[in-house]
């Protein structure tokens, strides 16, 4: 059923690339509008499921190459053809290989749900010259381990009589005799950021295919230079 309900949906557009930074440009009416800067593709697409084979619809990107010394067998034998005993004998019973791209080893390789694209070629910013709008996931800053006040926008405490050396702690957390236990879920200090982030809807302002760059309006999660992926959005 869930392979049925992706077909329906259509083709999905993604790319894989590097967040450059922030910046603002004009649009056409004379307006400053606040802008990210993505860096994206080229892009290799690596391997291509199918329903039949692996039971979901998907395309495998591969971003920027890695050096083949720094890369494993693993990661050297998803891009090109490594002889090996297990191969030989796959070949000798008559199976037929996998299809491999024949590029260089990637360092960002993900997978876009109902993709398009065949194995061996490429994926560049012109796929989203009729595109409006797309969906940014990326890992999010991580600022380590955070209190209340800075981890979820807390008050805090007052700071005049009768509170003492805790003026930024987070107050009682306790319920009663019953049911004697903290509910899931509850604000508490931890660990902030450093996780799977994704802002929706955020409007593509412009592509530049001579530079593989992709402007969208707004903020996108990470760090300067941390990998992004950015895709057609599933909203109306």
């Amino acid at each position: 059923m869930a392979a049925k309900a992706e077909n329906s949906a259509g083709p999905v557009v993604g790319i894989l690339g590097r967040k450059v930074g922030m910046t603002q440009v004009y649009d056409d009416s004379g307006k400053v509008v606040p802008v990210t800067v993505v860096e994206a593709g080229p892009c290799d697409v690596l391997q291509v499921r199918t329903p039949e084979s692996d039971g979901y619809s998907a395309v495998q990107l591969g971003y920027l190459d890695k050096p083949r010394r720094l890369a494993s067998r693993a990661q050297r034998g998803q891009v090109a053809k490594l002889d090996s005993k297990r191969s030989k004998k796959r070949a000798a019973a008559g199976i037929e290989a996998a299809v491999k791209p024949n590029c260089e080893p990637k360092r960002f390789v993900r997978e876009i749900r109902n993709g398009v694209g065949e194995v061996g070629s490429q994926v560049n910013v012109d796929a989203f010259a009729e595109i409006k709008a797309v969906d940014v996931v990326a890992t999010s800053k991580g600022r380590g381990y955070a209190g209340a006040m800075k981890r979820h926008n807390f008050a805090g405490q007052r700071a005049s009589h009768g509170v003492k050396k805790c003026h930024r702690h987070m107050g009682g957390t306790g319920c009663s005799a019953y049911p004697s236990r903290l509910f899931k879920g509850v604000r508490m200090p931890g660990q902030y950021g450093n996780a799977r982030c994704t802002v929706r809807n955020q409007k593509l302002v412009r592509v530049d295919a001579e530079q593989n760059l992709l402007l969208i309006r707004g903020a996108v999660p990470g760090p300067n230079g941390g990998y992004v992926v950015v895709q057609q959005t599933n909203k109306l």
